[in-house]
């Protein structure tokens, strides 16, 4: 079994803090060792969350940095605060009455490890960009599908949210043994009268072109994946001819009488709404439930905008064929400012424009953006939209990862050194100049938080021990 690092929080009131040590030696006595030390985003943790304790708050931050690999241990809880746990992040909630718990959490963190290990290989990181939080949540998900179910998947996101590059993940880390190989097929492509020949295969003579036997997509994908994209575009009479094989995996040839067999893992992707096109009568329910036993949804860029930059920076030294000297402060408030409708595809197409533009040393520039590129930033700067005194210092921000909340807390304390500066430290003035009270500067001054906090231990990584 694998060692598994994992920080250990405690949400809790002095009184049942000796609860929470308790069963920290619980899991001691399973392998788990309990290493006090600053939490680290790569591990899982492992929460105890008092009885009669609202840490909805804090266990949303925890669960964020954790990319979501947190197991709770709480006792008391109704069903519907089980869910407000889950709701906040949680991947598991446990309770600390449950003799099989620690042992249960002890596997756990043992399954995390080996995703992350998975996770860390150079084909996953050279090939799905990002450090974002949503990006690397999605990214454990695909790891343990891949790795630890055969079940079919379907993927879903925009328009170039990077669904083919999920899929051929999804079949290279696939632990079949003898694995066969990655046959894709674009459903866009496939015209009607004849897809039985793609999808089926066909006999010779079948009908007037078909000269020689031929193998369709399901024979080809035998003992490997078949990859189905834009799957939202088949045809709903096509979509009935595909239950039988996409549940049994047995078909015939066209022309064919007897019945063949094929043993693959099918992966299908969209960026169509498949419930929403069922309700409209586009789509077949029993053809969904069929190809969707698992879903993932990948993410738009501008819901990841921290990632960005590290992607850009990917296809700059992808197009130039080695390193670059970094990306000039201009051009890096240009890209973040870009809105990228065509998501992850536009990025690259754009950086590799710039790439191919630039000559010399030194890092990316201004000069290396196509004129018509430049445009939209233009119009930004013309509509006020792209202040450079605030908007552009937000973007950053929002860039590296900080949340509204941080946001929020983070233009607070700005502007409130400040008022002080130009109050030449004068509470009262700074208080009316930011139309707050002059508490709350005073309290600003004196380095005090104005509300308490639940007592929590200081994050303590957890080290599962080899537990054969």
């Amino acid at each position: 079994m694998n060692h598994s690092d994992c920080a250990w929080y405690s949400i809790s009131a002095e009184r049942s803090a000796e609860d929470g040590a308790h069963f920290a030696e619980a899991l001691e006595r399973v392998g788990v060792e309990i290493v006090r030390d600053d939490p680290d985003p790569q591990m899982a943790a492992v929460v105890w969350l008092a009885e009669g304790v609202d840490a909805a708050t804090e266990l949303k931050g925890i669960c964020d940095l954790h990319a979501g690999r947190v197991i709770v241990v709480a006792s008391g809880l109704k069903p519907a605060a089980v869910w407000e746990v889950v709701r906040a992040g949680a991947s598991n909630v446990l309770s600390p009455d449950d003799l099989f718990s620690p042992g249960r959490i002890a596997a756990l963190l043992g399954r995390f490890a080996e995703v992350e290990s998975l996770a860390s290989l150079p084909v996953v990181r050279n090939n799905l960009i990002g450090t974002s939080r949503a990006w690397r949540r999605l990214l454990l998900r695909v790891v343990e599908l891949s790795r630890f179910t055969d079940t079919s998947l379907l993927v879903t996101g925009e328009s170039g949210t990077g669904k083919e590059l999920v899929a051929r993940l999804l079949h290279t880390l696939d632990g079949r043994e003898r694995k066969g190989e990655l046959v894709t097929l674009d459903c866009t492509t496939v015209s009607q009268e004849l897809s039985g020949s793609e999808f089926f295969g066909h006999e010779r003579g079948s009908f007037t072109s078909a000269v020689a036997a031929r193998d369709g997509a399901f024979s080809l994908a035998d003992g490997g994946t078949l990859f189905l994209d834009e799957v939202g575009e088949l045809p709903m009479v096509l979509q009935a001819e595909l239950l039988r094989v996409v549940q049994e995996r047995t078909y015939k040839r066209v022309g064919g009488n007897s019945w063949k067999s094929a043993n693959f893992r099918l992966v299908c992707a969209t960026n169509r709404d498949l419930r929403a096109e069922e309700v409209l009568g586009n789509f077949r329910l029993d053809f969904y439930h069929r190809i969707a036993s698992a879903t993932l949804h990948l993410p738009p860029l501008r819901e990841r905008r921290e990632d960005i930059l590290p992607l850009a920076r990917h296809f700059i030294k992808e197009a130039r064929g080695g390193e670059v000297e970094g990306i000039a402060p201009a051009v890096e408030e240009f890209l973040l400012a870009r809105e990228y409708r065509g998501n992850v595809r536009e990025l690259r197409q754009l950086t590799q424009r710039m790439a191919k533009a630039h000559v010399g040393p030194g890092p990316v520039d201004i000069g290396d953006i196509p004129e018509e590129d430049r445009c939209g930033m233009y119009e930004l700067l013309d509509s006020g939209k792209a202040d450079a005194d605030f908007e552009q210092p937000v973007r950053r921000a929002l860039a590296s990862g900080k949340t509204l909340q941080q946001l929020k807390e983070l233009a607070a304390d700005v502007a409130m050194d400040i008022a002080l500066r130009e109050a030449q430290g004068n509470a009262g003035r700074a208080a009316e100049r930011l139309g707050v009270t002059r508490r709350a500067v005073e309290l600003r001054l004196a380095g005090r938080k104005g509300e308490s906090q639940p007592v929590r231990e200081s994050a303590s990584p957890v080290r599962a021990k080899d537990h054969r």
